[in-house]
């Protein structure tokens, strides 16, 4: 039956994949079901130690309820490889996903149909205002991501990472979801264009236009100021030597003339 269920896993996915940002929870589907069901399989395996049978999770250790968590949440922290998690640091690092894309649609479809509700996967996340959406990142993102999204340290070991290695749909699904110290930003605070617009500006912080030269990691006043320090200091100590190497050929020069 395990067997069967992994080579039937890929196929409906991808149907699942479309159920689980469009219909919500409440619309099963034969195909939708039989794909809950690989994921499942999937729970028990990786997922039950620490969130339980009944998604209750573990209170006492910091393992968060899935009930309600929504499509969003589960389909962010497998995509970004930060669950499963098996060092239960304060702050769940990304890596490469353990589940491929089947599988993650599978285990989205079994957490959303078992404990419904929550956020679904954002299906639009092109938008079209890369001016607004600059404007909307500073103003809500920034001062924990830092102006170019390369991330920063928080209070109390807590970090924002970089947003340099984000996908659309992850940086979308972050906004509505609010993984780790970041706040939830409904759409009462952020409408889905907004978001889209968010998503857009992101995205053009992987590969900016550096109208000012190099842009030198895009980390920042520190590395621009020890570039600055290493090549004027530099520059002068040349400069200084240059002159002294003049001064001291001069005298030579008018002796022999």
């Amino acid at each position: 039956m395990a067997l069967f269920a992994r080579l039937l896993g890929p196929a409906l996915a991808v149907a699942a994949a479309g159920l689980v940002g469009g219909l919500g929870p409440a619309r099963a589907t034969p195909v939708r079901a039989a794909v809950a069901g690989r994921g499942q399989l999937l729970y028990v395996e990786e997922c039950q130690t620490c969130h339980e049978a009944n998604g209750s999770g573990q209170a006492s250790e910091g393992i968060p309820s899935l009930h309600g968590v929504g499509a969003a949440a589960v389909d962010f922290y497998l995509a970004t490889g930060r669950m499963p998690e098996a060092t239960l640091l304060r702050q769940a690092p990304r890596k490469p996903p353990f589940f491929d894309t089947a599988d993650r649609a599978a285990i989205v479809a079994y957490v959303t149909t078992t404990w419904p509700g929550g956020p679904a996967i954002p299906t639009d996340v092109s938008g079209t205002d890369l001016q607004g959406g600059g404007d909307l990142f500073r103003t809500n993102c920034a001062a924990c991501h830092g102006a170019v999204g390369a991330g920063a340290a928080l209070a109390h070991g807590a970090y924002a990472p970089s947003l340099h290695a984000a996908t659309p749909v992850e940086v979308a699904e972050a906004i509505r979801v609010g993984p780790g110290n970041m706040p939830v930003f409904d759409a009462g605070q952020l409408t889905d264009a907004q978001v889209a617009d968010i998503v857009t500006y992101v995205q053009y912080l992987h590969h900016p236009d550096d109208r000012g030269g190099a842009g030198l990691g895009h980390t920042g006043p520190i590395a621009e100021g020890f570039v600055g320090l290493l090549v004027g200091l530099f520059g002068a100590v040349g400069v200084a030597t240059w002159v002294g190497h003049r001064s001291d050929d001069e005298p030579r020069e008018r002796a022999h003339a």
